[in-house]
């Protein structure tokens, strides 16, 4: 057999293969040439700013190694090469976790390893949950967490339907109204706008407006000690993902706004949309209100929907104005794409 040869590019491969009867030998002979300049960059390999270290990297903990997560046993001594680790103390650190929110604990736990140990304490979220499901009582929370959620407060919180308290639920409306038409040749059109508002409170109290004013402007009322007008108090209960909320409208004819609204989320653990499944208006007896103590949604349970006290006001069922609340947290307040006029969206679609 002929020796086969073949050219590379900066080489050549000659390989030759010999047959015989009894065994095969290989020879292989290699050649590589690599041209000058490829190797005009050798030089930088002695420069000095290659090599230079950079401190800061050290203040964010780009180079923590992992420690032990929350109860371990490990005795091992481990010195943090973090600045900022060496400077805030475990009991420090857990001191500041304590007095966040929920949702900045999760933004928190993004950092790094030893934040994100430090938030999954479970007495952290423990607390979390125990504030947020107060009208239950805490013994029934044990139970709660024992039985359907293996044990675990955080994910307690991430999966069991909750009100969120740190913002408002709004509800934008629009609808078209004629104008009045001027010498018989524009007949104008008009998009009239406004807002459904709705604060609750971990002790079973809201707030409830409906207004024309945008949300920047109403989330400053929107709390106990305001004295603006036509922010109304009630009361509500959560029961699985359904909300029951009431509220008395004071004035010559006692009127009970009767509201039943879902519970979702456009994520898990969100729980930022309430859907507006019915809408009520009935009237209600004055010496029943003065005469009942567990308040006023206590006063209407059990009532049908065109059920009425007061032969003056009779019960009606809104069909109108039913869009669903969107949650806005109160640092998004100013910012958020509801302070849009009508010119610049007609429309809102909640998702």
């Amino acid at each position: 057999m002929l020796p086969e040869e073949k050219v590379l590019d900066h080489g050549v491969l000659r390989i030759m293969f010999y047959s015989l009867d009894s065994y095969a030998c290989i020879v292989a002979h290699i050649s590589i040439s690599v041209p000058s300049e490829h190797n005009r960059f050798s030089h930088l390999r002695t420069v000095e700013f290659m090599g230079t270290d950079r401190p800061w990297l050290n203040l964010y903990g780009n180079r923590v190694r992992p420690v032990a997560p929350f109860g371990s046993f490990s005795s091992k001594p481990y010195v943090d090469p973090a600045l900022i680790h060496r400077c805030l103390p475990d009991e420090l650190l857990f001191e500041v976790f304590a007095r966040m929110r929920p949702y900045t604990l999760g933004r928190a736990a993004c950092v790094c390893r030893k934040w994100r140990y430090t938030v999954r304490n479970p007495i952290l979220w423990q607390n979390v949950c125990l504030k947020i499901w107060q009208s239950y009582g805490a013994e029934a929370n044990y139970i709660i967490v024992r039985s359907l959620y293996n044990g675990s407060w955080r994910k307690m919180w991430v999966q069991r339907p909750r009100i969120r308290n740190d913002g408002l639920y709004v509800s934008r409306n629009t609808y078209i109204r004629t104008g009045v038409a001027e010498w018989k040749v524009t007949n104008p059109v008009h998009v009239v706008c406004y807002y459904r508002y709705l604060r609750f409170f971990p002790s079973g109290k809201f707030l409830y407006k409906i207004s024309s004013q945008k949300v920047k402007e109403v989330a400053k009322c929107m709390n106990h000690a305001s004295k603006a007008e036509c922010v109304f108090r009630g009361d509500y209960k959560l029961t699985e993902d359904q909300v029951e909320a009431a509220l008395l409208y004071p004035g010559m004819r006692l009127t009970v706004l009767t509201m039943r609204l879902r519970l979702r989320g456009t994520t898990m653990g969100a729980n930022n949309r309430l859907d507006l499944l019915r809408l009520v208006t009935t009237g209600v007896n004055e010496n029943e209100v003065n005469s009942h103590v567990d308040g006023v949604l206590g006063l209407v349970e059990g009532w049908e929907e065109d059920e009425t006290h007061d032969p003056d006001v009779p019960a009606i069922s809104h069909r109108r104005g039913l869009t669903p609340f969107v949650f806005v947290p109160f640092e998004e307040a100013d910012t958020s794409v509801l302070n849009l006029p009508v010119d610049k969206m007609d429309y809102f679609v909640p998702g």
